[in-house]
């Protein structure tokens, strides 16, 4: 009894003992994850900037992708905008009430909205995943069945989709909500939210191991058909060269914007493997009692996928950066508008002021030269000075 007592003093400063204020019964004392406080710290200080930079820049890339006349054509954008969305809403519930969670090492919203937490969270990890498995196979068709592609994907359809991804993600949750197969409830050893095992049995690793790795099996098999029929069209391009240099210059470059929005959406899921595959493994492979600084850093990765997107369209689309560009330089916080961004593919109208810079050197001379005009009418040659 005397070493009972002992370790129930040495565990009172911990939040779990100082919350209840006493040592739990020696016949249902069961072991405990006590979460180091330098671990807490780290996970309430990450979830904080991610809360901050996750929302301005999920919302800067919602309204830039609404304002943009010629993304919003796009049926991409639809699902970007999904996964934009999810991530908002993560930023926005989950993510405040987790950083809540870890700075007062407690659960102190109630039992409804504990039950309500783990619904919402893994409802939004499933419509991120879906929404880029939706994005794959958009790209997929795009490039392999171009004759379908238009009838494939009109606009009653892309809400089809989109209404099925957001419905299915939801449902997954469902029986644990209700108890059916395992429960929702608060785990007391990690003040955490989650889906707890009922009658020796719960949802959790089925939902890591299914909803996570076959729609990862389904991205990474359509990329790599992707990759191998681009490069198969590639070959013969190479082959008929006189042929692809007869070709326009506007189906060159819709084809080339098209490889750049496919790389950066294979960009995008690389990282949200990146990031949620440590969680992953953590859940499936650890109980709660293991490596509690392995589990904050797997959650912490996992709270990542939310906020680097935004940064990723920035850094790897042109034409997602002219959308950003056009909205910030419409909100005008630095006073006037800035310069357009050069482009490669850029070429200024004669009314515009780039070409009228560039030809300025030139004008006298121009105007200085005699342009011969043909008449058709009347087959004459008129000189114009």
């Amino acid at each position: 009894m005397k070493d009972v007592q002992k370790v129930c003093a040495e565990l009172e400063n911990y939040s779990y003992f100082l919350d209840t204020k006493r040592c739990p019964d020696i016949n249902t004392m069961t072991s405990v994850v006590v979460y180091p406080h330098s671990a807490t710290v780290v996970a309430a200080v990450c979830a904080c900037i991610f809360v901050a930079v996750g929302i301005l820049g999920n919302l800067i890339t919602i309204v830039a992708l609404l304002r943009n006349s010629k993304l919003r054509s796009h049926a991409t954008t639809a699902f970007v905008l999904s996964l934009c969305v999810s991530d908002l809403l993560f930023c926005t519930i989950s993510l405040p009430l987790t950083a809540s969670r870890y700075i007062h090492k407690a659960w102190t919203f109630g039992d409804a909205l504990c039950k309500l937490f783990p619904v919402i969270f893994y409802s939004n990890v499933a419509v991120s995943l879906l929404s880029m498995v939706g994005i794959t196979l958009n790209r997929y068709i795009l490039i392999a069945c171009q004759k379908h592609y238009t009838r494939i994907y009109r606009p009653w359809s892309i809400a089809l989709q989109l209404l099925v991804i957001w419905i299915f993600s939801i449902s997954i949750m469902l029986p644990p909500l209700f108890g059916v197969w395992g429960q929702v409830g608060l785990q007391e050893s990690t003040f955490s939210c989650t889906i707890l095992p009922k009658d020796g049995k719960s949802i959790k690793k089925f939902i890591f191991v299914v909803g996570f790795l076959i729609p990862c099996v389904v991205i990474i098999i359509s990329y790599s058909c992707i990759y191998w029929i681009v490069r198969k069209q590639r070959q013969k391009l190479n082959k008929h060269s006189s042929i692809s240099r007869k070709s326009s210059g506007s189906c060159r470059i819709r084809d080339r914007e098209d490889s750049r929005l496919t790389a950066m959406m294979l960009i995008i899921f690389i990282c949200f493997l990146v990031c949620f595959l440590p969680l992953m493994l953590v859940n499936v492979t650890m109980d709660d009692d293991q490596y509690p600084w392995i589990q904050i850093f797997g959650s912490i990765f996992a709270w990542a996928s939310s906020v680097v997107n935004p940064f990723i369209y920035a850094a790897s689309n042109r034409t997602y950066r002219v959308a950003y560009y056009k909205l910030l330089s419409s909100l005008k916080f630095w006073g006037q508008p800035l310069s357009p961004m050069p482009s490669k593919t850029f070429i200024p109208s004669r009314g515009s002021r780039d070409g009228s810079q560039n030809n300025n050197s030139g004008s006298l001379t121009t105007t200085k030269e005699k342009v011969h005009v043909l008449d058709i009418k009347n087959g004459t040659s008129v000189m114009a000075v």
